[in-house]
């Protein structure tokens, strides 16, 4: 099983990060610190409800299962 990662919708108003679920990746090596924008265009593929809202949406810290 993959790494998982909590993803979040930003309220930059009261800049609060709400959570709004998780993102799973299967790759077997390590991501590096530079090639999360992959893990990120994936979560905001997945939970955007519109073109404004991808720019809400953050990839949080792995989660341990």
């Amino acid at each position: 099983m993959g790494k998982a990662y909590k993803v979040y919708r930003v309220d930059y108003l009261t800049k609060m990060k709400i959570p709004i679920g998780t993102i799973t990746e299967r790759r077997s090596k390590p991501r590096g610190p530079e090639s999360h924008f992959g893990l990120m265009k994936l979560a905001r593929q997945t939970f955007a409800q519109s073109p404004e809202d991808r720019m809400r949406i953050v990839v949080g810290e792995e989660q341990v299962l």
